[in-house]
């Protein structure tokens, strides 16, 4: 499907095919330089070098469409404007100076030009022209020929379900609730594919044809409790006999904008981040207050690690708009993947002032404080996500379990055991609950037997994880079975190499067969790969009075049992 799909945009850029004729000095530098940053996905720089180049030649084709894309990928349609007419006006084909091109068109009302460009030609692809075609006769105020439109895109193989759910769109957006909802409930031209934004249009359809009950069950049937603050809102309208106003498309370039929303919903999953990004980028120029659009978007840029950018549009979502709490969550988390995570957690807690409500601020925010060893204010946080959340919710399990963590850590252990418990309660067989409680048994020296059981099942469930593999030789070596751990050790070395845990670990177990060279070479190599992330857990002094006195010698000193076959506790 979505390779078909894209195929059918067909959107292809002259500067990935077209060697630029350098003539002078200075264009070269820029044009190398804009290159460099386009594949870095640095638009700013891209659009400034491109700039620079256009000066020395603003006739290449290649610096034009390019120019054109670092402007349109930064948001900035207004100026790729003028650089996108040249392109056109100069004879020269491009998709992407056409989309921009058409955008402008639609921004200034301006459908009898944008159609008579569709009917002369392809301007994007098959699917963005034939939607915009409809929507451009719903402009002119022509709705017959935009049905007859909508209907020969779904004649093509693949395409039913956008042109029906943009015919419906149109129907309501002129007050046809009833034809829009035949749509939906698929008694013409086929069903409708569920999205979240498409739902919601439904339930205001819905409420205007008096059937809230109908909306009501469809919430519950879709988002089965679920529900965030804008739908919660939906709920409570519907539940006091309001009658909602559509909302969803007051205009012909509010349905363009949905167009090339809904088309970058349907490519975030298959295409490149920079080729949807095109798509969501026009949807806001068309409608700005599409937060939806806007939300997609900074999760684009974050895929594409320009989080200042990504920074900037979640930040300009207002605070009494329903997504607020969606994007500073997304704010928090592009500031703490740009290294930042004071300035995250200064945003997490405001967020919970004014969200309080909402358990999955709490929990990020709990979520963000582990990340940074803070395990005291990470339980807090915790215990109030959970406080107010549904105690049946099975997919709590992470949040006791990464509570769990915390208490770990903590040296809360009686807590601790209690909440991986309840962890396996909700999910049974979690890998990564069942090796980290398991694991934290064999390092209490409890229970043995119960934490071998344990990591032998998370060690079916996931075979290659190194981590989990460690967990099954180190309790077999906690049970004095040091023969058999020799195996799984090694194998969780060969997982992850350069690990200094798993490293020390397979030293030990060597050392427990009398492999006294090949253990003493593990613990050289821990020690190489120890780093200020992996020092507390490694324990370097340890590895180092290993290698001086060996492991039986640090055993005594240490109080510990000496190397035997171990009691299960």
């Amino acid at each position: 499907m979505a390779t078909s799909l894209i195929r059918k945009l067909s959107l292809s850029l002259l500067l990935a095919t077209t060697a630029l004729p350098v003539q002078a000095e200075g264009l070269s530098g820029a044009y190398l330089a804009a290159r460099q940053a386009t594949i870095n996905s640095d638009y700013n720089a891209a659009a400034r070098y491109y700039t620079r180049a256009l000066a020395g030649d603003p006739s290449n084709p290649v610096i034009l469409e390019s120019a054109v894309l670092s402007y349109l990928s930064l948001g900035q349609l207004d100026t790729a404007l003028p650089v996108a007419r040249k392109i056109v006006n100069d004879g020269l084909k491009s998709q992407l100076a056409n989309m921009v091109v058409s955008a402008g068109q639609i921004k200034q009302g301006d459908y009898v030009d944008l159609l008579k460009a569709l009917e002369e030609g392809e301007v994007i692809g098959p699917l963005v022209d034939g939607l915009m075609t409809a929507w451009a006769h719903i402009g002119n105020g022509n709705m017959s020929l935009a049905l007859e439109a909508f209907d020969k895109v779904a004649e093509e193989p693949g395409l039913g379900g956008f042109a029906a759910y943009h015919k419906a769109l149109a129907l309501a957006s002129v007050g046809d609730y009833e034809s829009a909802e035949a749509i939906y409930s698929g008694d013409n031209n086929g069903a409708i594919q569920s999205t979240r934004r498409g739902v919601m249009a439904l339930v205001e359809i819905l409420s205007q044809l008096d059937r809230n009950a109908d909306a009501l069950a469809l919430l519950d049937s879709v988002f089965d409790g679920h529900l965030d603050p804008d739908l919660a809102s939906l709920k409570a309208r519907l539940e006091s006999g309001e009658s909602l106003p559509y909302t969803h498309i007051h205009s012909a370039s509010d349905g363009m904008a949905e167009v090339f929303y809904s088309l970058g919903s349907a490519l975030e999953a298959e295409a490149s981040p920079d080729y949807t990004l095109l798509y969501t980028r026009i949807a806001q120029y068309l409608r700005p207050d599409h937060f939806e659009a806007l939300l997609l978007t900074a999760g684009l840029l974050e895929q594409l690690e320009r989080y200042e950018l990504a920074t900037e549009a979640y930040k300009s979502v207002p605070a009494d708009h329903p997504s607020y709490y969606a994007a500073e969550l997304g704010r928090a988390e592009a500031l703490r993947r740009d290294d930042n995570p004071e300035a995250a957690i200064e945003v997490l807690e405001q967020l919970a002032r004014s969200h309080g409500d909402l358990a999955i601020v709490h929990s990020s925010l709990g979520d963000l404080l582990r990340q940074q060893r803070n395990f005291e204010a990470a339980v807090e946080a915790y215990d109030r996500a959970l406080e107010i959340s549904n105690a049946s919710d099975r997919s709590l399990w992470f949040h006791y379990y990464a509570r769990g963590i915390c208490h770990e850590r903590l040296d809360h252990w009686e807590q601790s055991e209690a909440d991986f418990r309840k962890a396996l309660e909700l999910n049974p067989e979690q890998p990564q609950v069942l090796n980290y409680l398991g694991y934290s048994l064999v390092e209490k020296q409890t229970k043995l037997d119960e934490a071998l059981e344990m990591i032998e099942r998370a060690v079916a469930a996931r075979p290659e994880s190194g981590y989990i593999v460690d967990s099954l030789g180190w309790v077999l070596y906690r049970l004095g079975r040091y023969d058999e751990a020799v195996d799984h050790m090694e194998r969780a070395a060969e997982l992850m190499p350069v690990d200094p845990v798993v490293n020390d670990h397979l030293g030990d177990v060597y050392w427990a067969v009398g492999r006294i060279l090949e253990a003493e070479f593990q613990w050289r190599r821990a020690l190489s790969f120890v780093d200020e992330e992996t020092e507390e857990e490694a324990k370097p002094d340890r590895i180092r009075r290993k290698l001086e006195i060996g492991l039986d010698q640090v055993l005594e000193e240490e109080g510990a049992d000496p190397l035997k076959v171990a009691n299960d506790g």
